[in-house]
């Protein structure tokens, strides 16, 4: 008999006692004895092929499913209580942001347990609580400021995003052996709201982050499938959307469409992960060093392919493709800063909907609007573009790892904007917070990656700046201090000293600094978190 440890400080009385009941326990118990060893096979194996890459590999389609890409078969069609998904909005699991995003008007809110999450036992486990009562239409909150918030009438769509396959939750352990992150945000939207849902007239309706390898897919279906049995609840019930937001995804798109066939809802294209998985997956290699964050657009060679690539592979398919989030907020303070935000929104959303895309994400309501606008326009009356195939587009390999040919040059300014980013955001993160306004973007991990992962690249290939300088660690351990020195001016004692500093500077200095790279930022902050 196995032995059960979960830790319980921290969390409230209806955490403790019904999202974490007896059952639900044993649900995830069983997820974890069935799936662990499989997952813990992919990770190694993940393990191997960066280290292939390390040693002077490259990345191809691979030759064993040509038969698969070749193929004439189509995954599930779409339900039709959400076949209109052009503009989705994304944030957190805290309650006051849930009912704001649910009543945004977007058609759809991905509520994330992953990158705009800070992963501590109490955010992960009483979200849970805040989407069954939203689910249930009984949500509400009320503020400090005694303002009162609760559903409208019309209500975004919920879908749910769960950590990625390489985190754990050290805060749950069956046999002193911690449960896959993945499995907790899975098992408990699984347990309490699957069933809710269709009983509402939706579905449970998923996002699937940071994959990188079609058997990962495969893995996931199969949890899928013993999950509706376990749960009584029809099969093909679960319907995923991946996150193609790492560079070995973008070769196997159609596998992974191909491997969750029967509970597909299509791929995304997560740029700000893509970008870092970019950096990440040739950092040893000087030809794939990469400019300023800023100059890093998607109409550059390397990303306008691979955002074609995703829209013809799910057209072909009959799946789903969907744009990348919009980082930007508006600013009420600031009419130029604000209406320059909303420009570049909408020339970014007009590309995506003239690409093919059938919707997109933005991180913020007020630019909701911005972004329907842009997709009306071309979608009219129809709930999406699928019918839109793009046989005029031919990607190769070549195409999708060409990171040289982007234009951009590595500033003064961009390096400072990588440090302040960095340093700030994962003060945020050791604070319970996963998405932040930082400089009118919205910063979640992904973001926080790239600025942290940028540093890295550059001090490792001796890059050098416009004017000359070449980025060391000690012109970075200069800037920091004085990037350190000008947030504190700016916050103040008190609040400076809430955004645990030392913690945050032993945490940026050892994924920006190290010799070696750490795979995410998050494995290490996560130590420090209750």
């Amino acid at each position: 008999m196995s032995t059960t440890s979960i830790q319980d400080a921290g969390l409230d009385e209806r955490s403790r006692t019904e999202i974490l009941s007896a059952d639900a326990v044993a649900f995830l118990a069983e997820l974890h004895a069935r799936f662990g060893p499989r997952r813990r096979e992919l990770l190694a194996a993940r393990r191997e092929r960066q280290a292939q890459l390390r040693n002077g590999g490259t990345l191809d389609f691979l030759p064993e499913t040509q038969e698969i890409r070749d193929g004439d078969w189509q995954v599930v069609a779409p339900r039709a209580d959400y076949a209109d998904r052009r503009v989705e909005i994304t944030g957190p699991t805290d309650r006051k942001l849930v009912i704001n995003a649910l009543n945004s008007g977007a058609r759809g809110f991905m509520a994330d347990f992953e990158d705009a999450n800070s992963p501590t036992w109490a955010n992960q486990v009483s979200g849970h609580a805040n989407l069954i009562d939203a689910i249930e239409g009984t949500i509400a909150y009320e503020s400090s400021d005694g303002r009162q918030y609760a559903l409208g009438d019309d209500v975004a769509t919920l879908l749910v995003r769960p950590r990625g396959w390489h985190l754990d939750e050290k805060h749950l352990r069956f046999d002193d052996d911690p449960l896959a992150g993945a499995f907790l945000d899975f098992g408990l939207f699984a347990f309490h709201s699957a069933a809710r849902l269709l009983e509402h007239g939706s579905g449970p309706y998923l996002y699937l982050p940071k994959m990188e390898h079609h058997l990962e897919a495969r893995l996931w279906n199969d949890v899928f499938v013993w999950a509706q049995d376990a749960l009584g609840i029809p099969q093909g019930s679960f319907r995923a959307t991946v996150l193609i937001e790492t560079l070995p995804a973008a070769f196997q798109m159609d596998e992974i469409l191909y491997e969750l066939r029967d509970h597909s809802y299509g791929l995304n294209a997560g740029r700000w992960d893509y970008i870092f998985s970019m950096i990440k997956s040739f950092r040893d290699r000087p030809e794939f060093v990469l400019p300023d964050r800023n100059d890093v657009k998607m109409t550059v060679p390397f990303m306008s392919s691979y955002a074609q690539l995703l829209v013809k592979t799910c057209h072909r398919r009959g799946a789903f493709a969907m744009g990348g989030m919009a980082a930007l907020i508006p600013s009420r303070k600031d009419p130029e800063a604000n209406q320059r935000a909303i420009d570049a929104v909408h020339a970014d959303k007009e590309r995506e909907a003239g690409l093919g895309f059938d919707g997109t994400w933005v991180a913020h309501p007020d630019v909701v609007g911005v972004a329907m606008d842009a997709f009306d326009k071309v979608l009219g009356d129809r709930p999406n573009q699928i019918d839109r195939r793009r046989d005029d587009v031919s990607v190769s390999a070549a195409d999708l790892l060409d990171a040289g040919s982007t234009p951009g040059a590595i500033t003064e300014a961009g390096l400072r904007g990588d440090i302040s980013v960095g340093f700030q955001y994962v003060s945020f993160w050791l604070g319970g917070r996963g998405a932040a306004g930082i400089n009118n973007l919205m910063e979640d991990a992904a973001t926080a990656e790239i600025s942290r992962s940028q540093i890295w690249q550059w001090i490792h290939h001796g890059a050098r700046l416009e004017d000359g300088r070449t980025v060391t660690r000690e012109l970075v351990r200069e800037m920091l201090d004085e990037e350190m020195q000008r947030i504190h001016d700016e916050v103040g004692d008190e609040v400076w000293e809430k955004g645990r500093p030392d913690d945050t500077r032993a945490v940026f200095e050892l994924v920006s600094l190290s010799d070696d790279f750490p795979e995410f930022l998050t494995i290490p902050a996560y130590e420090l978190l209750d």
